[in-house]
């Protein structure tokens, strides 16, 4: 796994194959915007959902356990980053880059939707709108932070979650920034590392 000290991207596995979603394990992740599901296959977490779980409920165990666990502290506020193995095996090309590139925005920090095309695009800013699909796509919402990406200005624009679940993470964030730089409280990093892709 890369950790995020030398290297805050994740690795995604480098071809998309097909998913067995019978082997996907959920839990749910409770939101006063509404739970959140979180999945996990064989190889790491592999989904987040805004409408809770899409598949059969277990008691989470292991990397499911962890994950559940960090949502909770993240949502809570005492979580900064999340240190999880991911297994994202869908995604185009340009979308794993879009998706690598908003991995690495840091906690309470924005990036515009043509900060991230001129990134990925060969400096092109007038992508925009495709990182705003692959945004969309994005299977990790939460911890592969696509909340992070805001319009020209900083405007909220689009959001698979909804805007108004787009705004409470963004002000969680920023109330937590605010707390711990004026040392009113230390949230913490659930480990060295940003979230990491296994193949």
């Amino acid at each position: 796994m890369s950790r995020q000290g030398g290297d805050r991207c994740p690795r995604w596995p480098p071809c998309p194959v097909a998913r067995d979603t019978c082997r996907m394990r959920w839990s749910v992740v409770p939101w006063t915007m509404g739970d959140l599901g979180v999945a996990v296959d064989d190889d790491g977490v592999c989904a987040v959902s805004f409408h809770g779980a899409r598949g059969t409920v277990v008691a989470p165990t292991g990397v499911l356990a962890e994950a559940v666990r960090q949502l909770r502290a993240y949502l809570a506020g005492e979580l900064t980053d999340f240190d999880l193995p991911l297994s994202v095996r869908e995604g185009s090309d340009f979308e794993r880059a879009v998706w690598t590139q908003i991995a690495a925005i840091p906690y309470a920090e924005m990036r515009t939707y043509g900060q991230i095309a001129a990134a990925v695009a060969d400096g092109d800013p007038l992508a925009a709108r495709a990182v705003g699909t692959a945004c969309n796509r994005n299977p990790l919402p939460v911890v592969v932070p696509c909340h992070r990406v805001v319009g020209a200005g900083g405007k909220l624009v689009g959001f698979g979650g909804g805007l108004p679940r787009k705004r409470a993470l963004l002000q969680l964030e920023a109330g937590v920034r605010i707390a711990r730089d004026f040392g009113a409280g230390q949230p913490t990093t659930a480990g060295t590392g940003s979230p990491t892709a296994v193949s």
